[in-house]
């Protein structure tokens, strides 16, 4: 799991000369925006997830797409890495500079470029990140839902094809991207997609760059659509005698169709942490959901009553509501501080997240055995989780100065990526492949990796986007 190098960009690394001459070029082009400071190239050397630093050369602040499609003509040209960066909330080493090279900071590409309120959908640039969008819809009656937590920049959501704890309503990026605007490998400019939302002109370029973590173009201006604000927004918080009883009552719910907007899972574990972290008072640590209901006032709360029905055949409490803007926004602060609520339980130790996403049916199995298999490790792992659409979440806590620790965690994470495979399941709903899960990727994907490869191949022959991530090109 801790960061690896494939061989092929290890014989393709360029020379220190190359890249002092690049950064040089760099520097009379781009004055102060770019940067060389340890400080700052430290900065952009990782991520949310392992801190395991892999610093880039030099840091640019393009401002344009014609000044990121330069710098990437230039790394082109002399054979240098370069590695797109948002605003550094990813969790599986999308940003580490593994071989050194450019990076492209995009976040002073922060600007909404047009907001189209009869047609539901706005063009933003990849620096814009999804509060900083919602803030600039406040008073047009609509809003951004995609909410992975992390106050993520949309370029960054995109690469990563991000979903979030309203995935289970309004689905991930992969649905709520209409078009993008891309730099390509050699430093070209296309745009992909439109407005319309259906076509059937072409290849569907704009799947392939969602979720492309940066290996086959640079993302930098995103069209996505929007949604009405609804007329009644109810919270609900439900807790249970264990996690079974919680999982199971999701599973119904989700059979039955049920139209819930969010359906969040905390075990014990991170409950107890979010209740200390975030000062929820009134509640156990206990296994948790949390609820939030979209709709006409009689929809949410017809779909509240079918919900608590079900929860309460399952064991689950009286439901704690939370109708005013205030008390959803403490819940769900407190939902999305989950993170760091969990590294507050033990000081000094270090996180590795991780992710999978199974079939709903098999979700109790995959939890349940998951739980089993950190208890039987004596390691603390709070389980977290957008568990409507059974993707759920493990925070490994580990000593960073106990080798053996670590390798517990990482061979725990190992073992959720080939549970959830075995399950019917992906090694990832989310977090997406990174550097931490190219043999899992392999496991899941098989021979269709060999077709990855060949795309990676085609759209960036000299392998200079993000080398080293996504899709291993050497066989192991």
């Amino acid at each position: 799991m801790s960061l690896s190098f494939d061989p092929a960009a290890v014989r393709a690394r360029p020379s220190t000369e190359t890249v002092a001459a690049l950064v040089g070029t760099l520097a009379r082009d781009y004055g102060e925006r770019a940067v060389t400071s340890h400080a700052i190239r430290e900065q952009h050397s990782h991520g949310e997830g392992l801190a395991d630093p892999a610093l880039p050369d030099v840091v640019v602040y393009p401002q344009s797409n014609e000044e990121v499609a330069a710098v990437v003509r230039l790394c082109n040209a002399a054979r240098v890495p370069v590695v797109a960066f948002g605003v550094g909330t990813s969790l599986e080493g999308h940003v580490a500079a593994l071989y050194g090279g450019v990076c492209v900071d995009l976040s002073q590409m922060n600007r909404v470029l047009e907001v189209n309120a009869d047609d539901l959908d706005c063009r933003v640039q990849a620096g814009v990140t999804r509060e900083q969008l919602n803030a600039e819809l406040k008073g047009t009656g609509l809003f951004f839902p995609i909410d992975p937590g992390a106050n993520a920049t949309l370029g960054g959501m995109t690469a990563t094809r991000a979903s979030g704890t309203n995935a289970v309503r309004y689905g991930t990026m992969r649905e709520n991207v209409l078009g993008l605007t891309v730099v390509t490998a050699e430093g070209n400019i296309v745009r992909t997609g439109g407005r319309a939302r259906k076509s059937s002109a072409g290849y569907d370029l704009t799947r392939l760059y969602v979720g492309n973590e940066g290996t086959l173009g640079i993302i930098t201006e995103v069209q996505v659509r929007l949604y009405g604000i609804p007329e009644s927004i109810v919270a609900a918080v439900c807790q249970f005698p264990d996690l079974g009883s919680a999982t199971r009552t999701v599973i119904t719910a989700m059979q039955l169709g049920i139209p819930v907007a969010r359906i969040e899972l905390l075990d014990d574990v991170q409950m107890d942490a979010c209740i200390r972290y975030s000062k929820l008072e009134g509640y156990a640590a206990r296994p948790t959901l949390f609820f939030e209901f979209h709709g006409t006032e009689s929809a949410t709360r017809e779909q509240a009553d079918l919900m608590q029905q079900i929860a309460s055949e399952h064991g689950g409490s009286a439901f704690q509501w939370a109708s005013a803007a205030e008390e959803r926004s403490k819940l769900w602060k407190a939902r999305h501080n989950a993170y760091y609520a969990a590294l507050a339980l033990k000081p000094g130790v270090q996180a590795f997240a991780t992710d999978a996403c199974v079939p709903i049916s098999r979700l109790a199995d995959c939890l349940l055995e998951t739980r089993a298999d950190v208890e039987r490790e004596g390691m603390t792992a709070p389980i977290v989780g957008h568990v409507g659409d059974g993707n759920f979440h493990l925070v490994l806590l580990f000593d960073p100065h106990d080798p053996a620790d670590r390798a517990r965690a990482e061979a725990i994470a190992q073992r959720v990526s080939e549970r959830a495979i075995r399950m019917g399941g992906t090694c990832t709903g989310e977090h997406g492949i990174g550097v931490h899960k190219l043999d899992a990727l392999v496991r899941e994907h098989g021979d269709a990796v060999d077709l990855m490869r060949r795309i990676k191949r085609a759209l960036d022959p000299h392998n200079i986007l993000n080398p080293g991530k996504t899709v291993p090109l050497t066989r192991g």
